[in-house]
């Protein structure tokens, strides 16, 4: 009897084993089953992240990515996933060695929105464990902190999750490239004027069905031709993606930023008044004014003019009359700032005010 006692005693550590091993392979099957049905980064991850939790109950996991849809012709930037976020300060400096980066403002958290002075919990590096990865059109890396000690198993399973993590985002980075291609600027990040087209049809059928107010504004460098002339086209695009950069970290996430031409630019501002156009164009205005731009040529300032209109639907006319007279008006007006000596926004608020008066 003893015997057998024994002998079981050496087998229920591997019959138990062989259990828990087939119910991680059965949840790591479904899981990559489920990030291959997802269609946005985002999703991607977060099924990384619980497939991780479920086998490896870790206690910290970032994904850091980095790829081709986050790199501009002078900026790398990274997506960071990361749980929790109490760490996020801790990991901050490894993400800025690992990938190279020049501080904090290329980091980008895909699932947190951080406040100044958020509460932050310190922990040692010295347990922390990566796993790289490597695909054609993007580089990625897990950091975990996990309850467990990692063995060669579990090595194996993190390195399924993330290879098959890989290749669903290589291949929605792909289609985002395919999509990006037809839609955005190359040079500045913004929309084309082909997709403006498509969005302010969007905009203008939203705005009548819902009754809200949509207004525009179109703005252009001012004597941009004598920025080229003078310092070169490099330096000139570089004033390009500068000043699209600081209007777009300006605007609403719901707001349209569209490159209309050379220097010419125009945004489509939904539930938005004409009032409230005119200042944010304003505020946009004066940074731009205040921005020092640097460049290989030398350190340049510009200035820009701004021209607003808003939507006055008319119930008896087609939609694209209004597009018509949305964009006519912005552009009449910003023709008008540069006759009012450029940099300025037209109409003025004092103009309007009067007018309503």
């Amino acid at each position: 009897m003893k015997v057998e006692f024994k002998r079981l005693f050496r087998i229920l550590p591997l019959v138990f084993n062989a259990a828990v091993r087939n119910a991680d392979h059965e949840k790591l099957t479904q899981h990559i089953i489920n990030l291959n049905q997802q269609n946005s980064v985002q999703g991607i991850i977060n099924e990384m992240a619980i497939c991780l939790k479920e086998i490896l109950n870790y206690r910290l996991f970032a994904f850091v990515l980095q790829s081709e849809i986050n790199t501009t012709q002078n900026r790398v930037d990274i997506d960071v996933w990361l749980d929790p976020r109490m760490y996020r300060k801790s990991l901050e400096s490894v993400f800025i060695k690992d990938f190279h980066l020049s501080g904090e403002s290329q980091i980008n958290y895909l699932n947190h929105t951080f406040e100044h002075d958020e509460k932050e919990q310190k922990f040692s590096l010295e347990n922390l464990v990566s796993y790289t990865l490597n695909e054609e059109n993007c580089q990625g890396k897990i950091y975990m902190l996990t309850s467990r000690d990692i063995s060669k198993y579990h090595d194996n399973i993190v390195s399924m999750i993330l290879k098959s993590s890989g290749l669903a985002l290589s291949k929605l980075i792909n289609i985002e490239k395919l999509t990006n291609a037809a839609t955005i600027d190359p040079l500045t990040g913004c929309y084309n004027r082909r997709e403006f087209e498509v969005q302010i049809k969007k905009s203008i059928a939203t705005a009548k069905r819902l009754q809200t107010p949509l207004s525009v504004f179109m703005f252009d460098i001012d004597h941009f031709k004598k920025v080229n002339d003078t310092y070169g086209h490099q330096a000139g695009d570089a004033v390009l993606q500068k000043v699209s950069a600081i209007v777009k970290s300006s605007v609403r996430s719901g707001d349209i930023l569209a490159r209309y031409g050379g220097e010419e630019f125009i945004a489509i501002l939904p539930t938005t008044s004409k009032l409230e156009a005119i200042e944010l164009a304003d505020r946009l205005r004066q940074k731009i004014e205040e921005q020092t731009i640097i460049t290989d040529a030398g350190t340049i300032r510009v200035t820009a003019s701004f021209g607003i209109s808003s939507l006055n639907p008319s119930y008896e006319r087609p939609d694209s009359a209004d597009i018509i007279k949305l964009v006519e008006d912005a552009d009449s007006m910003m023709y008008k700032a540069k006759l009012n000596g450029r940099n300025t926004v037209m109409p003025g608020i004092i103009h309007l005010l009067t007018k309503a008066i």
